[in-house]
């Protein structure tokens, strides 16, 4: 229970309706900063969000009891000990960290200022290029949706402090604003379409709003954290019948050093003596389709298996170099900050490698000294079976994955967590794991039994079905699966995973989390309706993606083809557009003028009220308020004027009291017309 000088120092809310207009716009005002705010907390230093948030607080309380506004010399002291934090928590007062800190500061310290329209003004504009700053963060639908409110809240401001009689109705204002953003809207729409480009639109680093997918270290769990995001990964179009679900694998990192621990990529210099040893023979028609991939902060691309490095076949992509490396997966030459589109050719029958044994693969016979020693006795036992003394790696890898069918095993998302010597409490007594469970026990036995076996990441499947023609791959579809080597063939494809969960290869039936409290009770209100509201979703994302964010300088010359231009070019662009916006500029100028020569109702209405009175034999002056013409009525008339006056009276209220309007109710005219034709007559 709060004591009463604590209540004492809350202000009373009068209610909205009640509030004076400078606090009831202040409020307003700092709504709209909140919500602009609002998208940059998850980045914003702690501090920041705890100062920006207490002046915002003070500036409120500032407003609904009418205090009067800090010194300067208080907000100067408070802008340089944000700037002094600034400095120790980002080094620097530069760059887009440090920058947008700053001036989410200076936006509210700002309020704290707000004495004539000039500051006001600063506000405003602060305010718009604050909305900009989120773009550098994330171009996702949603905050373009979010941001078109800031726009419109700010528009809304702005429109109020140019109305300075009465007190006129926020909805009012914020309907003035948004007529006037739909007058703007055209001309955006041209220079949207039209204004030459270089790059992609908003073509910004994101790293900010980027996942961080697949890696080159693996640990037992790792992937199984991964394949809880249901965030989207890449997206496909084929361009002829899709592939089975079980022959969808698209390749990340092959891991080949164990520790015991850890599962390691080669370095640089192994793998370039295995790159000698690479070859990669291909069977069959090529799969042609189009990959879309999100930002994911590293430089893989997770293709299908196998594309080769081929003219036809292998990726291109501006402004990236692409390297496909010895074990067949690709890399880019910097990590991936941007929405990525390009199209590529894979074979799904395919063998690589080298047929005959070489030195390359001595490394991936390699097993760390002391660890998982009962899973190696067991892999001597197998080895020591007659059935097994002469066994070729392909019946060896068979026995394996038998073994795993029979043995009792559970393919889950949370199998708990695993000690030093996973393998062996895995393999011997739990059997509980993920996908990465199986690939890393199946290699440590292949390796066990002198067969070179290494573990390939990256992901398998889709969603069961396309949503807007794309072929959905999500950080869910995360996968690791293994590969050993055959004389005569080279590396060959086993996934364990598909000999204790074949539905999750076959029929890309992922595991999925334990869902929400809100999704739970949709899933069990209308078991479809939460994965359409999601696939609906997703639809509009990618159309955004394509259309808007994806918006480039092929695209442009592509519209002024349909419109009939022959070969364009950057002329033609620049041309459509210069001749566009002068013809704009020309209608809104005409309109101008006819706007400025027009006169305004308010005094047309006035002009008729004297035009009346003078009839009355009444001396109304342009410069007579509607009140001093009730007052000159009264006198001049007496008590048969009282109605006539009470008109007027009715009429100073409309114009200049609290609630004031532009116009006075309808019928007003037609009364007051009526009355002084009365008073004439009689």
């Amino acid at each position: 229970m709060k004591s009463p000088a604590a209540l004492a120092l809350l202000p009373r809310w009068p209610g909205w309706k009640h509030l004076p207009r400078e606090a009831r716009d202040t409020l307003f005002l700092l709504a709209v900063i909140g919500w602009t705010v609002m998208p940059h907390l998850s980045h914003l230093p702690w501090w920041c969000t705890a100062l920006a948030t207490l002046v915002m607080l003070w500036r409120g309380r500032i407003a609904l009891t009418n205090a009067p506004l800090p010194s300067r010399w208080l907000v100067v002291g408070v802008v340089l000990a944000a700037s002094a934090l600034t400095v120790m928590t980002e080094h620097t007062l530069l760059g887009k960290e440090a920058g947008v800190t700053m001036l989410v500061l200076l936006m509210v310290l700002k309020t704290l200022e707000l004495r004539a329209r000039r500051d006001a003004l600063v506000i405003f504009f602060l305010g718009f290029f604050l909305v900009l700053t989120n773009f550098l963060y994330s171009q996702t639908l949603a905050v373009a949706a979010a941001m078109l409110v800031s726009v419109w809240g700010l528009l809304t401001a702005l429109v109020l402090a140019h109305m300075p009689v009465g007190q006129p109705m926020i909805r009012q204002a914020g309907g003035l604003a948004a007529r006037a953003a739909l007058l703007g809207a055209p001309v955006m729409v041209v220079l949207f379409l039209l204004f030459p480009r270089i790059g992609p639109l908003w073509g910004l680093p994101q790293d900010a709003g980027a996942k961080t997918g697949l890696s080159g270290e693996l640990r037992m769990g790792s992937i199984a954290e991964l394949a809880i995001d249901e965030s989207i990964a890449f997206r496909l179009k084929f361009d002829g019948p899709v592939p089975p679900a079980e022959a969808l694998y698209f390749r990340g990192p092959v891991l080949e050093r164990f520790d015991g621990v850890e599962w390691r990529q080669r370095d640089l210099l192994t793998l370039s003596f295995a790159l000698l040893d690479a070859e990669l023979r291909v069977q069959g028609d090529p799969v042609g389709y189009e990959m879309t991939l999100e930002p994911s902060r590293m430089n893989l691309l997770p293709l299908l298996d196998a594309t080769p490095d081929a003219a036809a076949a292998a990726p291109r992509i501006p402004g990236l170099r692409t390297l496909q490396h010895a074990d067949l997966h690709w890399t880019t030459d910097r990590p991936v900050t941007d929405r990525l589109r390009f199209h590529v050719q894979a074979w799904t029958r395919f063998e690589h490698g080298p047929r005959r044994g070489v030195m390359a693969l001595r490394e991936d016979l390699e097993l760390p000294p002391g660890y998982n020693p009962r899973t190696l006795a067991w892999a001597a036992q197998l080895r020591n079976d007659p059935r097994y003394a002469n066994a070729s790696p392909e019946v060896l890898a068979g026995a394996v994955l038998q073994y795993i069918r029979q043995g009792g095993f559970v393919y889950t998302l949370a199998p708990g967590e695993y000690g030093a010597n996973a393998v062996d409490e895995f393999w011997l007594d739990r059997r509980r794991g993920f996908c990465e469970h199986f690939a890393a026990a199946f290699v440590v036995v292949m390796r066990a039994l002198d067969v070179p076996a290494r573990i390939v990441t990256g992901y398998q499947g889709t969603d069961r079905a396309p949503t807007d023609g794309y072929w959905i791959v999500r950080q869910s579809h995360a996968h690791a699966w293994a590969e050993y080597w055959q004389p005569g063939r080279g590396w060959v494809r086993a996934d364990p995973t598909a000999a204790v969960a074949p539905d999750r290869i076959e029929r890309s039936r992922h595991l999925a989390p334990q869902p929400g409290l809100v999704a739970q009770a949709l899933g069990n209100w209308s078991p479809e309706l939460l994965t359409q509201l999601r696939k609906s979703w997703e639809a509009v994302n990618n159309r955004w993606n394509q259309w808007v964010l994806g918006y480039s300088q092929k695209q442009q010359l592509s519209l002024l083809e349909r419109l009939g231009v022959q070969s364009p070019n950057w002329e033609d662009l620049s041309l459509m557009l210069i001749g566009l916006l002068s013809t704009g500029a020309l209608v809104g100028a005409c309109w101008a003028w006819w706007d400025r020569h027009r006169q305004d109702p308010w005094q047309r209405l006035l002009g008729g009220v004297r035009q009346r009175l003078r009839k009355l034999g009444i001396d109304a002056q342009p410069h007579h308020a509607p009140r001093t013409l009730a007052a000159a009525v009264r006198q001049q008339l007496g008590a048969p004027g009282e109605a006539l006056a009470a008109r007027l009276e009715e009429l100073d209220r409309v114009r200049y009291g609290p609630a004031a309007r532009a116009r006075p109710q309808a019928g007003w005219w037609r009364q007051f017309a009526a009355e002084a034709a009365r008073l004439r007559s009689g």
